[in-house]
């Protein structure tokens, strides 16, 4: 068995859409303490999809953003920080100049992810306070990728990163505001597609549980439970039925932009992306025949601290 060190880590996770922190104390492979949790949605993504590059003004948002994080970290006296790049840096030609500006200005061991090692850390994040039992799906949504992933306690049966996003999908298929009800059904029908072609059928059959974590879940449970302002314990575990996410997107996708960054428990912030990324998760949904999925707030940054604390950082691109 692997022998973890006590340490106090810090994890910035760089995503399409949002920059996150987390610092915790992880001994002997758990996270026994959570000190300090942020996000700021920085839009990192933003017209990546169609040029190719990670804008300036993007690149400035995030570098401001962890600037303040680069502060908390020293006020929390933390010992190793990592910093995880992912769809957005792993799409962009000159994503590897805003890796190196990570380390050299803020000291971050700043790592660009392939979508397959992000999968394993979320499904740490999100598992590894559960017994191991029946197959387990857990569902990803970021900016510019889902990862799919299905295990059994430490056990990974399947995973794939797909190139299906909520900031990518926005900029591909809904371009009116409100969304038509056409641009809806492509941007379904396309979500549906890429999973369907992504996942064999054998797995989607013999899943029967799910959890989602990341932004598009965690806001549609704050929506669901009409929390003002956000309390994370009751998101936590919270249950999203299929129903009620149809419900919630018939209601975002009938409003303006401006409507929707006023409904309570959704960050303004979000407001842009939440009718693709909403659409996603329910598309993954009846890919897998899931009536009902678990919201997580536990995800990659938990799994890259586990990892980052039990001196596995960096640890490959697989699960093994």
């Amino acid at each position: 068995m692997t022998k973890f060190r006590a340490v106090r880590v810090g994890v910035v996770d760089i995503g399409t859409n949002s920059t996150r922190l987390l610092v915790a104390e992880v001994e002997n492979g758990r996270l026994v303490r959570e000190l300090e949790r942020r996000t700021e949605v920085t839009r990192l993504g933003e017209g990546v999809d169609s040029t190719g590059r990670l804008g300036d003004e993007a690149i400035g948002r995030v570098l401001d953003t962890c600037g303040r994080y680069r502060q908390a970290l020293d006020e929390h006296g933390v010992e190793l920080v990592v910093a995880v790049l992912t769809s957005a840096v792993r799409d962009a030609s000159n994503g590897a100049e805003l890796e190196r500006e990570l380390r050299e200005r803020f000291g971050f061991d700043a790592q660009t992810i392939p979508g397959e090692r992000e999968a394993w850390l979320t499904y740490l994040g999100a598992t590894g306070w559960r017994a191991a039992g029946e197959p387990v799906l857990v569902i990803d949504i970021g900016g510019g990728s889902t990862e799919l992933i299905v295990g059994s306690g430490a056990d990974l049966e399947f995973f794939v990163s797909t190139q299906v996003g909520s900031v990518r999908f926005t900029e591909r298929h809904l371009h009116t505001d409100p969304p038509r009800a056409e641009e809806l059904e492509e941007c379904a029908a396309a979500a549906r597609a890429e999973f369907e072609a992504a996942v064999p059928e054998g797995v989607r059959r013999d899943t029967s549980e799910g959890i989602a974590v990341a932004g598009t879940p965690t806001s549609l449970a704050a929506i669901d439970l009409k929390l003002d302002p956000y309390d994370s314990e009751q998101v936590q575990g919270h249950v999203l039925t299929i129903e009620a996410i149809g419900r919630i997107i018939a209601e975002l996708a009938s409003m303006p932009l401006e409507q929707r960054r006023q409904v309570t428990g959704l960050h303004p912030d979000r407001a842009p992306t939440i009718v693709a990324g909403s659409v996603i998760l329910q598309q993954v949904m009846r890919v897998f025949g899931i009536d009902q999925v678990e919201v997580s707030e536990r995800d990659l940054l938990e799994g890259a601290a586990v990892e980052a604390a039990a001196g596995m950082w960096p640890a490959g691109t697989n699960a093994t």
